[in-house]
């Protein structure tokens, strides 16, 4: 071969082979060769993944909540499955409540592991298993609270005396606010019975708006969207009970652990916490999306879901929030005492938002305060 014709093809040899280069290290390289991959450590994200595909602690998981707007954590996180997303095959087994008590009775009698619940039935609870049934691990929503009246029977404040107006149950969150608001006002009523100068009618909010459509109540002190139910049915707001707090915030849904629960199984609790957290996340992000979800939840499980004309004034009127805002707990349980409806309570230890804390942080959120009455 002549010596031009062999530098030809010496050089085309070699165009070759430095183009297979390239190909040869990628090959090695995924191989688990190189200085890119060790063959016996594997990569942060695969060791994450195999982290997040642990089983938790327990099969399943008793979440109870109430059929009402103020518990739209609980509404979304379940409709939209961003709780149960978190736990990792551990089964959500969803429970209604109509009211605190009943729901308390159920987290104390061991049927109810996690639950959704005003403040005044989680100070009660805790005060009656003197600090031994529950705590409190999360905020989940403030406000959303009204006193709705017949416009034809009151006009103003003065003219409750004397007149009937329901509340969901004796003792609940509503209730208290109701007595203590009446107090204020220097009028008295047995709390017991809701008879005095303003006759309390405890009246379950399933009820309560055919009642006052038939008028035997002149008005009620109830949650979203009973409030509203009763404004589409020709009542009127005369008070929101966010007026009556300096920053205009109150709890009005916790979330609540049995003891047993969070010491056997926090790693369950943890996951729950998440699930949480990014619900209220998505709902402040996307307040029509999750109106229609929460909506959808309780057409689910009513078989109705609410009319827009509803829906629409009550949902804003809620913050949700992670925030226990333990302070205002506070203040409600001194309600609860001077209404007589429980002795003066010792609540030291009746939050427990450690886990909380440590979620919101590694979400690069602030933590929350427990003013106080955290475990210690």
């Amino acid at each position: 071969m002549p010596a031009t014709a062999t530098a030809r093809t010496t050089l085309r040899r070699g165009i070759v082979a430095a183009a297979a280069l390239p190909l040869l290290i990628g090959a090695l390289a995924s191989c688990g060769y190189g200085s890119e991959a060790k063959k016996d450590e594997p990569k942060a994200a695969d060791a994450a993944d195999a982290d997040a595909g642990k089983k938790l602690s327990a099969a399943e998981v008793r979440i109870g909540y109430f059929p009402n707007l103020t518990h739209a954590t609980a509404l979304v996180g379940l409709q939209e499955g961003l709780i149960e997303k978190e736990l990792n095959g551990t089964k959500v087994k969803p429970q209604s409540f109509n009211a605190g008590p009943s729901e308390i009775e159920a987290l104390n009698g061991g049927s109810l592991d996690i639950g959704f619940i005003g403040p005044s039935p989680s100070i009660n609870g805790y005060v009656k298993s003197k600090g031994s049934n529950l705590r409190i691990i999360s905020g989940s929503a403030s406000g959303g609270v009204k006193l709705v009246v017949n416009p034809d029977r009151i006009k103003s404040l003065d003219d409750l005396k004397g007149k009937k107006i329901a509340t969901p149950q004796k003792g609940n969150t509503q209730d208290v606010a109701f007595l203590n608001w009446i107090s204020e006002k220097g009028w008295t009523v047995d709390p017991e019975s809701g008879k005095g100068d303003v006759s309390v009618v405890r009246t379950d909010n399933k009820v309560t708006p055919d009642a006052f459509k038939q008028g035997s109540i002149d008005g009620a002190w109830v949650p979203e969207p009973t409030a509203s139910k009763l404004v589409s049915d020709g009542g009127s707001v005369l008070l929101d009970e966010t007026a009556l707090w300096p920053d205009k915030k109150f709890v009005i849904t916790n979330i609540i652990v049995s003891q047993k629960f969070l010491k056997e199984h926090p790693d369950v609790v943890e996951a729950v916490l998440k699930g949480t957290v990014k619900t209220n996340e998505w709902i402040n992000a996307n307040p029509d999306r999750a109106k229609a979800s929460a909506n959808a939840k309780l057409q689910a499980d009513s078989g109705k879901a609410l009319d827009a004309k509803v829906i629409d004034p009550a949902w804003p009127s809620i913050a949700i929030t992670d925030d226990p805002l333990a302070a205002t707990l506070k203040t409600q349980s001194e309600w609860a005492v001077k209404a007589k409806l429980i002795e003066q309570p010792d609540l030291a230890g009746i939050y427990d938002l450690t886990l909380l804390n440590k979620v919101l942080k590694a979400a690069g959120k602030p933590e929350v305060s427990d003013a106080g009455l955290g475990t210690k």
